[in-house]
């Protein structure tokens, strides 16, 4: 492949990469599982593995949430942190990292810039979509967290920068498709004719929830499952009738499909909650929902209740049918790649 330069979106839990032709075309979308808070062996060892498929030479651009990691001891610390490792491992071609509003900064700068180069892979998405698009929300549903970020106008038109203030204003939301802990999303549910308090273990994932409905992507779970057992539905019914004190048996596999269906709609609930209020804030009614990531298939539910207008972002990124779904999957890293197209001449 004839690269002109690579997009990354270095995270907690996964480093994803996208690769750009001198075209300008999207060319290859990868995905690694990276557990960052295990040690910082990992995120170099993900770097180097998906660096070493590509030119030596060829410039990169990057957003990151792995300061997130309890690897640091503060964000400020992890920007610092990620961003040498990524200095090491990327060089010694250029490297930019996004900051957001501000734009594309050096990487031997990330210091000054911490505090907006910290978790700005949402607004890079937004962004993009702002420069297409009049208006509309983008719902990034991914494997640990969702983004619901409004856009108009050419702007991105979020109300918080900050995890701190997007968790405050309901623009970002701890609830995922695979990482979550089942006892995040409901205090009790439904099992044997009466409401059963769910057990604060973690024995199950929302990738167990989703597997059991059919609708869990399978590239959406790369990470071991909470007892690290098999990815199969048995298995996961059986992680699931943990939370409410029951064991599977031959006879009450139905019973951990109900319990399934009930907690994936109380996921879809608080989303929806929080998406009535991103757009209780905003000029005009909810026209158009954008679906990232790859639990979008809730976010198209979403606009489907509302009767929204539903567009998916694998038919914005690319027009290579064979990349479309991966690349929004990884949408950041794809979005990051399209905004430094003015840094790498084509």
């Amino acid at each position: 492949m004839n690269i002109a330069r690579l997009g990354w979106d270095v995270g907690g839990a996964h480093v994803k990469l996208a690769a750009f032709g001198q075209d300008g075309r999207l060319r290859a979308v990868r995905i690694a599982p990276c557990p960052v808070w295990k040690g910082e062996h990992h995120l170099r060892q993900a770097l180097r593995t998906l660096r070493a498929e590509f030119a030596p030479d060829i410039p990169s651009a990057a957003t990151m949430t792995a300061e997130l990691a309890d690897l640091w001891p503060d964000r400020h610390a992890g920007v610092i942190g990620t961003a040498a490792i990524m200095i090491e491992e990327l060089g010694p071609a250029p490297l930019a990292l996004f900051a957001g509003p501000e734009g594309f900064v050096p990487a031997d700068q990330a210091t000054g810039h911490a505090g907006t180069i910290a978790s700005a892979n949402w607004y890079a998405t937004a962004a993009v979509l702002a420069h297409l698009l009049p208006e509309g929300v983008l719902v990034d549903i991914g494997s640990t967290t969702t983004d619901i970020i409004p856009f108009r106008s050419g702007r991105v038109a979020a109300r918080g920068f900050s995890d701190a203030e997007r968790l405050a204003n309901n623009e970002l939301i701890y609830s995922g498709v695979a990482r979550t802990p089942v006892m995040a999303l409901a205090g009790e549910a439904p099992f044997g004719g009466r409401w059963v308090p769910m057990m604060a273990e973690l024995y199950a994932t929302t990738a167990d929830v989703h597997r059991l409905t059919g609708e869990l992507p399978a590239k959406a779970d790369l990470h071991p499952s909470a007892d690290d057992g098999p990815k199969t539905e048995d298995a996961s019914a059986r992680r699931l009738m943990r939370t409410v004190g029951q064991d599977l048996t031959a006879t009450n596999l139905p019973r951990a499909r109900n319990l399934a269906r009930h907690l994936s709609e109380a996921q879809l609930h608080r989303l929806s909650r929080a998406l009535d209020c991103v757009t209780s804030g905003m000029e005009s009614e909810l026209g158009l929902v954008v679906g990232a990531g790859v639990g979008r298939f809730l976010a198209a539910r979403l606009a489907e209740r509302r009767e929204s207008a539903y567009l998916d972002l694998a038919d914005v990124l690319t027009d290579d049918p064979a990349l479309a779904g991966d690349a929004a999957d990884c949408a950041p890293a794809v979005a990051v790649g399209l905004l430094a197209a003015a840094l790498t001449p084509a």
